[in-house]
């Protein structure tokens, strides 16, 4: 079996728009993720938000659209993400096209970010856009780079590896911010300019020995830390142990 085929995605979507429209328990629906912003390619998934009336028809709406999901599209629920009162379910399907349903309350309902397009009833308005965390960015760079530089004089490369990468992947959040692109789950970092990548670059690993661990964990805080440039006191704060933790 290969991935779905390009008319696929179109095809299943229909199929959704069809039981939202005929179920009475949605009042409103919208689109949300890179269609909202038409931006869809041959491999996006399916991204939909659904109002119901209160939070208990919200729980039986998504146990019944489980179930429909898993009876007629063979799907697999993968997992649930709760932010306030609406439930994100992530399902998958036989042939791996994702498909991303999320059910709240009527009141609230409306969008969460910029990435959202309603396709009937009525929605909130937009929330004001929300700062990237930098300080909060910057304060977990700096303890995933002490527990990188423990995990290395532990002797425990595949461990310190992974504290590495965390910090290369808070840079790359941080620069993505600084530029208005999309600064989460990496799906801005591709725009970013050639400059910026090849720092980015300069974190992979060569080997797992002591030395290049150290070189690779210094290369990811250097890029964070030119990143957030004159963004937080907290750099200045943390100068010293921040010293200690990358020196050789």
């Amino acid at each position: 079996m290969s991935l779905f085929a390009p008319g696929r995605r179109s095809e299943v979507q229909a199929v959704l728009w069809r039981w939202a429209d005929e179920d009475p328990a949605i009042v409103a629906a919208a689109v949300v993720g890179s269609e909202a912003r038409d931006a869809v390619d041959r491999w996006s998934d399916i991204d939909l938000t659904f109002a119901v009336d209160d939070v208990a028809a919200r729980d039986g709406t998504l146990a019944r659209w489980t179930a429909r999901m898993e009876g007629e599209l063979q799907a697999v629920a993968l997992f649930d993400v709760s932010r306030g009162l609406t439930i994100y379910r992530v399902f998958l399907l036989p042939d791996a096209l994702q498909v991303d349903l999320s059910f709240s309350p009527a009141e609230g309902f409306g969008p969460k970010g910029p990435d959202f397009r309603l396709l009937f009833g009525t929605a909130s308005p937009p929330p004001p856009p929300a700062a990237a965390p930098v300080a909060s960015w910057l304060g977990e760079a700096v303890h995933h780079a002490l527990r990188a530089r423990i995990a290395v004089e532990r002797g425990r490369p595949w461990q310190a590896a992974f504290w590495i990468q965390t910090v290369q992947q808070l840079a790359i959040s941080l620069a993505c911010a600084k530029r208005g692109l999309a600064p989460h789950h990496g799906r801005g970092v591709d725009e970013l300019p050639a400059d910026v990548l090849a720092r980015l670059a300069q974190v992979d690993m060569a080997s797992q020995a002591r030395d290049e661990q150290l070189r690779a964990l210094r290369a990811a805080m250097d890029v964070l830390v030119a990143e957030a440039g004159d963004a937080s006191p907290l750099l200045d704060r943390v100068a010293a142990p921040l010293d200690a933790i990358l020196s050789p």
